[in-house]
């Protein structure tokens, strides 16, 4: 006996299309303001302020992968993907995540070259331009800021906005100090900073993402817990072929062998361990095998 529990589909549906909403007008946004930005930074002479363009070219482009990710992940499961499409949104966050690795390691080596001889930059208009990038990364940052804790999807194009609010911010610094000080050093140095910073979130971003594509448990939950307190279920006597794994952000799922010591219905005993599975760890994609005891599987032929 097997129980097989879906509980996310309606929930998983709402999710997805505010997070495409979301995302869709980050877009929109992102991909306005970037011209404005390549434009000024090239005027003006200034690497922070086209460091903060190359994130946002970055965004646009992780945002409509984001946004194409989630439009895919949402078909219908067929006989050969019985999942449906669900990990094209980790997929997407991983991308993201490596994009903005490269980009910072791009950014570093652009910073480096020009330490030893800083060129003129613009102060004022370099400061004037990031401050219109700034509200717009701030913006963004509030639409997609609601979607970020339960979707690597929408986090990865979050952190593509957080990296251009600190380049912007970045900007506006350098700005200042090359205006008031003549510090055109500044430029170089404080893009390299922030890089750095957004190079380790970036990080993070595609080790969680590889975390979920090699099926490794969520971090959220501890699976000798979980083993231990279906162990301690009335009438299960084992438990064993225990796994548990995310298939895509806030879908973990977990199946297991029960072995039942003969003293319950299977119906109910089954309906018990479901009942530990789903309230004591919330995990609702749950598969269970009830087996009575001494029950042999047919081995798979080496």
């Amino acid at each position: 006996m097997s129980c097989h529990s879906h509980g996310h589909d309606h929930c998983g549906h709402s999710h997805s299309t505010t997070n495409r909403n979301r995302l869709l007008l980050t877009l929109v946004l992102a991909a306005g303001y970037m011209v404005a930005e390549v434009v000024g930074g090239l005027i003006s002479n200034s690497l922070a302020l086209l460091a903060d363009a190359g994130h946002m070219f970055s965004d646009v482009a992780s945002l409509g992968l984001s946004v194409f990710a989630i439009w895919i992940s949402s078909r219908p499961a067929g006989s050969q993907r019985t999942f449906g499409y669900y990990r094209a949104e980790i997929l997407a966050a991983l991308v993201n995540g490596a994009t903005l690795v490269v980009v910072s390691f791009f950014i570093v080596y652009e910073a480096w070259q020009r330490v030893s001889d800083p060129p003129d930059v613009q102060g004022g208009l370099m400061m004037w331009i990031a401050v219109g990038g700034l509200v717009v990364n701030l913006f963004g940052l509030a639409v997609l800021h609601g979607g970020k804790e339960h979707s690597l999807n929408v986090r990865g194009a979050w952190l593509h906005v957080l990296s251009d609010t600190l380049g912007s911010v970045a900007a506006i610094v350098a700005g200042l100090l090359i205006q008031n000080f003549g510090w055109y050093i500044a430029d170089p140095i404080i893009s390299a900073v922030i890089s750095v910073l957004v190079l380790v979130s970036a990080w993070r971003l595609v080790s969680d993402s590889v975390w979920v594509l090699m099926q490794a448990a969520p971090a959220n939950i501890s699976v000798p817990d979980l083993e231990t307190a279906l162990a301690e279920t009335s009438g299960v006597l084992e438990v064993h072929d225990l796994h548990v794994w995310t298939i895509t952000s806030g879908m973990d799922s977990v199946s297991c062998h029960i072995v039942s010591d003969g003293t319950q219905p299977h119906d109910e005993l089954l309906q018990r361990v479901r009942d530990v599975v789903i309230d004591q760890f919330s995990i609702d994609h749950v598969t269970i095998q009830i087996e009575p005891e001494g029950f042999l599987e047919p081995h798979t032929p080496v």
